[in-house]
Order: structure tokens, then sequence, then C-alpha cells
């Protein structure tokens, strides 16, 4: 049985904003009633961000709230989607008068409710912009379906869109230097055990001591298939060896890589595969020109791992290295 430290799973969500509030007092608020997460002090003059989605993938979103991302997190219950209203009143809340950019994932009930929200906000006169991230290469087929998932591209396009936003960029600018960075970035995941949902006792999925899940998604959804455990580096290379086979950064271009652990897996473990990563990519003679190593965009309690890359176009690099202040990133 797996147990978890919580009270009525049912509140687990609303009591986890409350707790983060609490503890970064002068960066964020939880406003319970609106459920949106929001700036202690609201950013004035500026292009507005808001993102959100189901819970369970903290940090993300409410975690990057604060200056240099987001202004709002509209946070859903745990693997589902926030209500239109909600992301309206996180909209609105957003805004300072110059418009609004809205960060969704490529979910289904995320785009659907982003997109009422967004009429809505219409309705208010206030503009809005949308940014959909699509990274997830295990979803990247030709069938028709939904297309590619959103998963920790998104954290990059927060990060970039947060940073221009707060340069003074119009709404047009962030929004097409967000577009921009979801259509150049790819991520790829694997599990080596599944994520365990709140007031339950088995995980989502079982996995054999011997077999990797590859291609796992954020919400506990199963992969494209399983492999052979195996050390590290070769796990680690089951991961870049298809992005850099999409990406296709040639030899001397840089990359900016992100190794995002998916809620059970050590910062230990994460730097080591961190060092696979520069390694396979040096041996491509692709250089490293910023990286993140640690749990930003998590599947509850997955013991797991996901690595982005992004191509690291000149004028970006300013963006993600521009201050940051919010309570699981700040630099």
């Amino acid at each position: 049985m797996r147990r978890q430290i919580l009270n009525n799973p049912e509140d687990l969500v609303d009591e986890a904003l409350e707790g983060l509030a609490l503890t970064h007092p002068s960066t964020i608020a939880y406003d319970r009633e609106a459920g949106i997460v929001k700036r202690a002090h609201p950013a004035r003059d500026k292009v507005g961000l808001v993102s959100g989605g189901g819970s369970g993938h903290e940090p993300l979103h409410a975690g990057f709230v604060g200056a240099g991302m987001l202004d709002v997190a509209v946070p859903g219950a745990v693997f589902a989607s926030p209500t239109a209203l909600q992301v309206h009143e996180g909209t609105i809340a957003a805004d300072s008068g110059r418009g609004v950019v809205q960060i969704v994932k490529n979910y289904t009930g995320d785009v659907l409710n982003f997109r009422i929200a967004g009429e809505l906000a219409d309705d208010d006169a206030v503009r809005t912009e949308v940014v959909l991230v699509d990274d997830d290469l295990a979803t990247d087929t030709a069938d028709g379906g939904p297309g590619r998932r959103g998963t920790a591209a998104v954290l990059a396009v927060e990060k970039i869109c947060g940073a221009s936003a707060e340069a003074g960029a119009e709404l047009g600018e962030v929004a097409e230097l967000g577009r921009r960075v979801a259509r150049n970035a790819r991520t790829l995941s694997l599990a080596l055990s599944a994520g365990t949902h709140p007031g339950e006792t088995e995980p989502a999925f079982e996995l054999g001591a011997d077999e990797v899940e590859l291609g796992v998604g954020i919400h506990g959804e199963r992969g494209t298939g399983r492999v052979p455990f195996a050390d590290a580096d070769a796990l680690t290379e089951l991961l870049v060896e298809p992005l850099v086979a999409e990406l296709g950064p040639a030899r001397g271009s840089s990359v900016i890589a992100i190794v995002n652990g998916l809620g059970g897996t050590c910062p230990l473990e994460l730097s080591v595969a961190a060092r696979a990563v520069h390694r396979s990519l040096a041996g491509r003679g692709i250089a490293v020109a910023r990286s993140l190593v640690g749990s930003y965009v998590t599947s509850l309690d997955m013991h797991g791992m996901s690595v982005t890359l992004l191509p690291a176009d000149l004028d970006l690099l300013p963006l993600w290295d521009a201050p940051v202040r919010t309570p699981a990133l700040t630099w």
C-alpha cells in the first residue's frame, strides 16, 4: 500500500496551494474562491501571462507565478482541467490593460476551457492570445488525433514569454515568441514506476523490475513501449537520440536542455542523467548553451524523467537568462 502525506484527498489541492502561498507570501497569493494563484503584488503595464491545467504536476504551474514568469496560474483538480470560469477569472486577474497570453498545454479539456475563457474575456474587452504547447515526441503521430501532448517544454515557454513580457514586449510579440519556442522544442519521457493518485493504493500501471516504460505522459499515461532496464547513460540515450533525430541540430549548434524529474526521482539520479545528456550531445558536436536540472513538470510521484531540447537561438538566451523570482524558479 502506498502511503501519502495528506488529509482528505478532496482537499489536497486547496491545502497544498494554501501551504505554497503561506511559504511565499511576498511572491504569490492563493484566491481559493476564484480558484487561482496570482502574484502577491500584481504587475503593472505589461502583457499578462496565465497558464494552468490539472494539478499533480507541481511545481508547474503555481510554482512559476512571480516576476519574470506567470502572472496567474489556474489549477484544476488532480489530472483534471480547470473550469472555463476559473480560467476566465485568471485571465481577467492577469490583465493590466495590455492583454493576456494564455499558455495552454495540448490536452483536450485545457484547450476547450481556455478557448471558452478567451471568448468570455473578449466580451470583457480583454485581448487574449493563445500559445499551444505540444512538445511530446511520443505522441507525434499522423493519424489525425489530438496531436502531441504538452509536457515539460511549457517551462521554457513560460520562462521566455515571461521575460519578454517583463521587458515590455507587446501582446502579439510575446505570443509569437511563445509559439516559436513551442514549435521548436521537443520532449521525451520514461518511467521506472508510475505515480499513485491521491487516496489510491495502487500506481497507475505496474512495471517489472527489469522493465522501463518509454514515452509516458504526465497524467500517468502508458508509454509507447517497454524496454529493458539499463544504466543511466543507456536510459538517457533512449531519450536523447530520438530528440536529436527529430530536431536535427547541426554540429556546432547549441541547445537549451531541460532534464526533468517526474516526481519520484532524486536529485542525484537527475544529475547523473544531466551528465549523460551533456556527454551524448557533445559526442554529436552539439553544445548545451543552458541547462536546467530538477523536478519541474511532474506526474505525482512517478519515478522517471524527461529530457527537453530547444535550439538555442541567440535571441532566446538573454530571455532565458533574464531575472526570475518565483517559488520554484529563481535566478
